[in-house]
Order: structure tokens, then C-alpha cells, then sequence
């Protein structure tokens, strides 16, 4: 999400960054080049307007431009102002509530609200501990309510037992009632789909709200559709009191005009977004480290939080005992190449890094990718547990039986065992500095909020030696 707005920031500071010393006029230029970054990006005119003048504003005082480095100073105020048109701070969902706390899923046809009906149950079941309902209040579109009890029967999730021919109201009430006596926490209700013009359903929707009183009525809208999905809030505000967005597509959605405008324009906080198709991919919306992404800071702390969730901690510990040693075998390679594969793949974590622009480029051109991460894995596979203990037993005889057995050439097998040397040789100068402590040392400091230390948009200063390198001899750099 946010790729091509991205990209022409990065352009924008870059240019800022390599200068000593800025002026009034360079500053008013940069910031003219980012009104048409964001108009680019299909962000509606006033949130535009609004936030050019804010942080024009705040870019020429004299703190800023006699700085020591004001081409930091101004990509921290573009920061603040993302942060602050995205929404502030994280809005979280209400279910602070006499049980059941009902949440109404309401959106236009095609947007996605049924499977993100039974995404959002299935988060609210794993990671809240909650006792989740799902009901199915869409009797006009052929087999709503069957692929919602399939979805449920996915994710683990109870759903209403349907009941031909009733209407949506009734089946809320007897929804609520089946919650209550059942002792569920949160009952959600996934109404139809409806278009713009469509006041039947429209005035059905708020019958459905006035009957079941919901905690939340959230807005499922694509980010696909730009600033159409900002006036379809809009719309839907009217009609029923919205108390957020749920923004799917956002992984398809490279401009993000339409969560940069929503909350600007509709005053409704963005909760959730889809960022894919797995029924896992729904993530809570934080303006902060969206707007990390956006200007290449990348965002660490949903990186920290996809590792804990899918960390196993026997493995962590065994292979921190190792480290600590200053040890580093092939099984201990592929054990991280497996971990990089579980929490999203290799461009998923380039993505949440800061200073990975150049890793997201090459990864782009086709150099690096995830396909060339299991080409070593397979490598790793195809050697004897004895030789992954001991890479220094690979003769030229054991490479060729290695290459063949996993489907490459004798040079991949080569390159990893040099990948590996440099990993090696990094742990053990880790060691002589104090162990996994100093590195923790290291990562600390004056940078941004929720940043590791070091200027935004750079990579935190690693030793000499220390910078890790991609397959295919891709290197990181400063």
C-alpha cells in the first residue's frame, strides 16, 4: 500500500536530506512538489490544501531552517501531518459493552463485507479472546447467508442458523436473543449490500440499527475506488451513525487516496484494513505507522508484533543459546529463511524496515524475491544433516551432488555458503561486543518515536561487516 506516493516522497526528501543547510524558497518548492505527490495519490483537494499549508507552516520557521538538520527536521513535521490527517492515534473497536456487543457491517455491493465480516470474527476470537456470533442479515443476494456460515465454519466461528424467508430485522432480533441466551460477547451482523440509490435497503439498514442498537456500525469500503469510497461514507453517514471504516484492498491500493482523505473529510476513524485475501489478512489501522511507510521509515513495530505472533519460542531460545556462543550452522539458516517465510515473506518484511527502498527496488526488478529464498532453502534440504553442522566438509564433489539433488548450479551453492560465512563471521564479532545485549544496545537512542536510532528513513548504524547481504550478491546500503 501507499507504493507510488511513496516513491515520489522519497525523491522529495532525498534531495533535502543531501543538503546542509536549507532556505525559505527550497523548502516552499519541496512542498509544492509534495501537493502534487498527494494529488497524484488521489487525495482529495482540501485534504490537500490542509495539509501543505500546515506543514509549510510549521517547515519555514526559523527552528527549522537553522537547524543543524533541516532536511530532517522537515521530514519529521511531513510525519506529524501524515500521523495527523490519517487519524492520530489508533482508533480501537468499542466492545466495552453489556454483552453482546453488537457491530453492524454495512457497505455497498462488492466491497468485500461478508468476508470481512468473518476476518474481523476471526481476529476478535484469536487475538481478544473473544466468543464471537456471526448472523447474516443479507437476504437478497443468492447464497449471502450459506457463504457466510461456510466462513464461519473456516474460521471457527458460530453463525445463526438460517431461517428461510425471514427478514433482516427479525433475523437481528432473533440474533440478539440466540447471543444473549447463549452467552456470546460479540454478535456481529453482516447486512446486504446496497447501492447508492437504493433507499429500500437503505431505510432496512436503519431499521436493522434502531432494532439491534449496535456498539460499532463499521463501513466496509474498498481503497480500489479512491475518492468514490470517501463519498460513499459520506453517504452511509447520513443514513446511520457510523463509528468507523474498514478499508479492504489496501495491499492493491498503491496511491492510498482514499485512507489519507477519509477521516479528513468524514470525520470516521479507518479501524481496520484488508491487506489480502487470506481470511487473516485484516489488520487495525495505526495513522502512525502507515504514515512511517509512507515516507520510508518503514514500521517496526507491526514487524515486532507479526514476529511474536508467529515466533516459536523453544526454537527462539535454542537458537539464541547458540548465537550467544557466536554459533551459526546451515539449520540455523534455514530456520531463519522459514521464520522470514511465516511472518509474510521476504517483500513484506522490506516493506515494514526503514531504509529498505533499494531492497524494494531490487526485489521489483526480479533480482531478489521469495522464489530465490526457497531456491535456498532447497539448497539447505539437500544437504546431510552432518554438512549443515559442518559447511567446511562441502568438497567440490559434495556441491555438484548438493546442486543436483536441489535443481541449481554449483555457483547458488556457492553464494550461500558465502552468505553463510558473512552471517557467521557477523555473530562471532557480535560476541567479542558483548553479545545480543550490545546489538539491543545499538538500536536504541534519539530517533523518532517507535523509531530505532538514527535519522527517519535511514537504516540504524550497524558495524562495519555487519550489514547483511541478499541472495544473487544483493547488498543493503547506507
Amino acid at each position: 500500500m501507499f507504493e507510488s506516493l511513496s516513491e515520489r516522497l522519497s525523491g522529495v526528501f532525498d534531495k533535502l536530506r543531501g543538503r546542509g543547510a536549507l532556505n525559505e524558497l527550497e523548502v516552499r518548492a519541496a512542498m509544492r512538489e509534495v501537493r502534487v505527490a498527494l494529488l497524484e495519490a488521489d487525495v482529495a483537494l482540501p485534504v490537500v490544501k490542509d495539509f501543505v499549508d500546515r506543514a509549510t507552516e510549521r517547515a519555514v520557521g526559523a527552528d527549522v531552517l537553522k537547524s543543524v538538520t533541516p532536511g530532517q527536521q522537515v521530514v519529521k513535521i511531513v510525519n506529524d501531518c501524515l500521523v495527523d490527517t490519517l487519524g492520530g492515534e489508533n482508533a480501537d473497536i468499542e466492545l466495552n459493552v453489556a454483552p453482546p456487543a453488537v457491530v453492524m457491517m454495512v457497505g455497498l455491493q462488492g466491497s468485500g463485507k461478508t468476508t470481512t465480516t468473518a476476518k474481523l470474527a476471526k481476529l476478535l476470537k484469536d487475538k481478544r479472546a473473544k466468543k464471537v456470533m456471526m448472523a447474516s442479515l443479507d437476504v437478497n443476494r443468492p447464497a449471502a447467508q450459506e457463504q457466510l456460515k461456510v466462513l464461519g465454519e473456516q474460521v471457527g466461528v458460530a453463525t445463526l442458523p438460517i431461517i428461510a424467508g425471514q427478514q433482516p430485522v427479525d433475523i437481528a432480533k432473533r440474533a440478539l436473543q440466540a447471543a444473549k441466551l447463549q452467552g456470546f460477547d460479540v454478535l456481529m451482523l453482516d447486512t446486504a449490500g446496497r447501492l447508492h440509490v437504493d433507499q429500500a435497503l437503505m431505510a432496512e439498514m436503519k431499521a436493522v440499527s434502531e432494532a439491534s442498537q449496535p456498539a460499532e456500525t463499521l463501513l466496509v469500503v474498498d481503497a480500489l475506488t479512491g475518492q468514490d469510497a470517501v463519498n460513499v461514507a459520506e453517504n452511509f453517514g447520513r443514513e446511520v451513525p457510523l463509528t468507523g471504516v474498514v478499508l479492504t484492498r489496501m495491499d492493491g491500493d498503491a496511491r492510498g487516496g482514499a485512507a489519507l482523505s477519509m477521516r479528513f473529510i468524514t470525520g470516521k476513524p479507518i479501524k481496520f484494513v484488508g491487506t489480502g485475501e487470506k481470511i487473516d489478512a485484516l489488520e487495525p489501522f495505526h495513522p502512525e505507522r502507515a504514515a512511517g511507510r509512507i515516507l520510508g521509515m518503514g514500521d517496526v513495530v507491526s514487524l515486532v508484533e507479526r514476529a511474536a505472533e508467529t515466533l516459536d519460542v523453544a526454537e527462539a531460545e535454542a537458537m539464541a543459546a547458540k548465537l550467544a556462543k557466536g554459533k551459526f550452522d546451515m539449520t540455523d539458516m534455514l530456520a531463519q529463511f522459514r521464520q522470514m517465510k511465516k511472518m509474510g515473506g521476504l517483500g513484506a518484511l522490506a516493506k515494514m524496515l526503514p531504509g529498505m527502498a533499494k531492497a524494494q527496488e531490487a526485489m521489483a526488478s526480479g533480482k531478489v524475491n521469495d522464489k530465490s529464498i526457497a531456491r535456498l532453502e532447497a539448497i539447505i534440504l539437500s544437504m546431510t544433516p552432518k554438512e549443515r553442522a559442518k559447511p567446511d566438509l562441502l568438497n567440490a564433489r559434495r556441491k555438484i551432488r548438493i546442486a543436483n539433488g536441489s535443481g541449481v548450479t554449483v555457483q547458488e551453492v556457492n553464494r550461500l555458503l558465502k552468505m553463510h560465512a558473512d552471517m557467521e563471521t557477523a555473530m562471532k564479532r557480535l560476541k567479542k561486543m558483548g553479545g545480543l545485549g550490545a546489538l539491543a544496545g545499538m538500536f536504541g537512542g534519539g530517533g523518532m518515536p517507535g523509531m530505532p536510532g538514527g535519522a527517519p528513513g535511514e537504516m540504524p548504524a550497524l558495524p562495519p561487516g555487519m550489514m547483511p547481504k541478499l541472495p544473487g550478491g544483493f547488498k543493503f546500503k547506507r
